[in-house]
């Protein structure tokens, strides 16, 4: 049966606070789609945005943006006051999103939050941290650093942290313990209004369409905790990056930059990460997208360091094995 939706990012929605969100104004747009007929809600990925402000060059595939958490709610369970959020206001520009700005309000406001939450003693956040402890520790620690060496992409990290020192990790955990759970907070609160919202969209007979990248950031908590997955030298530093050869639109390519995968390494694990990445995104969305999902068969592969994206070449990619290996792997959990 054919059907029909309506592509809208999350952040295009109406916000009072500088951006769109899980606010009132997402569940109105359920209810247009719902009286306009339509079967599908596609959106943009969820990811918190890193380099260029762009969801594509996030700094975790499985983190969820907290700019998008609903201000508001936070407001009726008494961690914040209205007063409080309109003082820390980004909104500017009524078409526009200020990222600028929102990175330098937003935090203040939810780590108000997070201190008034008593969060450590919430069962229902305690139990998601523990279901989601696979990406979520790595992704907390990788925050809290990135914030202690002030912003800087984590290679250029002192050296034990950069390689990920077993002794030198587990003192950070201790030193930033409660940043951590600061990025902790903001993932439990993203998914919990994030799947108040599809529940709300599925009860009306809406799908979501979500949307991920094919790769991941160079800056990312994934490289930085698994450097084993992508094509990287003894350094760390890509051999190879992402992008497109020129074309008409392009005339010297685009030069993404992302590091590539290891695939030899990824059929070697029965691709387990691949596998892990589709169950989270099918728990968050009910169809997957895949950005540039023909960079499965063939990929364009970059000279890293090349200005431009003129003379990559072509490489195999995996292909069917991988998509076998995501359903076999599903049928089992069945």
């Amino acid at each position: 049966m054919r059907a029909s939706g309506i592509l809208l990012p999350i952040f295009s929605l109406p916000g009072k606070y500088g951006i769109g969100g899980f606010t009132k104004e997402s569940y109105k747009f359920v209810d247009f789609l719902k009286r306009a007929h339509q079967k599908y809600w596609q959106i943009l990925p969820l990811g918190p945005t890193g380099y260029g402000d762009s969801p594509y060059q996030s700094f975790s595939t499985f983190a969820g943006n907290p700019y998008y958490i609903d201000l508001d709610a936070l407001v009726a369970e008494g961690l914040l006051t209205e007063d409080e959020c309109r003082k820390h206001d980004a909104a500017g520009a009524s078409d526009k999103i200020d990222y600028e700005k929102l990175y330098n309000t937003r935090f203040e406001l939810l780590r108000l939050a997070f201190k008034r939450s008593n969060i450590r003693n919430n069962h229902q956040f305690n139990e998601f941290a523990s279901q989601n402890a696979y990406w979520l520790d790595d992704y907390a620690l990788f925050m809290a650093l990135k914030n202690k060496f002030g912003g800087k992409a984590w290679t250029e990290w002192d050296e034990d942290i950069r390689i990920r020192k077993p002794e030198t990790l587990e003192k950070e955990r201790g030193a930033l313990a409660e940043e951590c759970d600061f990025y902790r907070f903001q993932q439990f609160y993203f998914i919990t209004q994030w799947s108040a919202l599809k529940k709300y969209a599925n009860e009306n007979g809406i799908e979501i369409i979500g949307d991920i990248p094919i790769y991941v950031a160079a800056d990312s908590s994934d490289t930085w905790a698994n450097p084993e997955l992508f094509d990287l030298n003894d350094e760390n530093i890509p051999n190879k990056v992402a992008g497109c050869p020129p074309d008409p639109f392009a005339l010297t390519g685009q030069l993404w930059g992302n590091p590539l995968y290891d695939w030899e390494y990824h059929k070697e694990t029965g691709y387990e990460w691949w596998i892990k990445r589709m169950e989270f995104c099918f728990n968050l969305y009910d169809v997957v997208r895949i950005d540039h999902f023909r960079g499965f068969d063939e990929y364009y592969a970059i000279p890293y360091g090349d200005p431009t994206a003129e003379f990559g070449t072509w490489q195999k990619g995996p292909g069917y094995d991988l998509f076998k290996a995501i359903k076999e792997n599903s049928v089992k959990r069945r």
